[in-house]
């Protein structure tokens, strides 16, 4: 397991933002990662329009995860609608 920070851009509705996170939730539960940290950092403007949306909803965690379940994550989240951006960095450089 190797520790990362997480940074995920939902879209600014309350519906999106909830649908996000129930999928951000059941996947780490099912692939056992430890969430160590979690932030609501808000909604905020983009400099720039990403995605047609000019704003989004933040939020940011730091886990305890499987190198391999990483890339089973950013697959599953380019396919999301809610899901703006998201960001995977590991803390053990």
């Amino acid at each position: 397991m190797r520790n990362y920070e997480f940074t995920v851009i939902f879209k600014a509705n309350e519906e999106d933002t909830q649908a996000g996170l129930k999928l951000v939730s059941s996947l780490f539960e099912a692939a056992g990662v430890e969430i160590t940290k979690q932030d609501d950092l808000g909604v905020k403007l983009f400099a720039y329009e990403m995605k047609k949306q000019d704003k989004g909803h933040y939020f940011y965690y730091e886990i305890s995860a499987d190198p391999a379940s990483i890339v089973t994550f950013e697959k599953k989240f380019l396919l999301d609608n809610s899901i703006i951006k998201f960001l995977f960095v590991n803390k053990e450089k």
